[in-house]
């Protein structure tokens, strides 16, 4: 099994619930979000049978789109769309997803 892949996909089954709130304030934003997310699982899944750079250069789009997943929720804590408890055990999974695509970036 790929681990950073399926914790993606729980991380996106998470999200669903912070996404519909932050899509009642801000459409653009949740729109953002959602395909910010969606990037991550999607480059793991395509970047995992591709080789060498190619492989690296999925891997690294990937995290380019967890990043973009971070500032959108720091975003919405900002606007108060939603707050930083609600957020917390969504935060666990990412941080996860993150330090694996640190180390397949590396």
């Amino acid at each position: 099994m790929f681990d950073a892949l399926e914790m993606s996909l729980q991380f996106l089954e998470r999200l669903v619930p912070v996404e519909t709130r932050i899509r009642q304030r801000s459409a653009s934003l949740a729109k953002q979000l959602a395909d910010a997310s969606e990037s991550i699982a999607l480059n793991l899944g395509e970047g995992r049978l591709r080789h060498a750079g190619d492989k690296r250069r999925h891997f690294e789009m990937a995290a380019g789109s967890a990043s973009e997943v971070t500032v959108a929720l720091r975003i919405a804590i900002a606007k108060r769309y939603v707050t930083t408890a609600e957020l917390a055990e969504l935060e666990v999974v990412l941080d996860r997803v993150r330090a694996m695509l640190y180390r397949l970036t590396r």
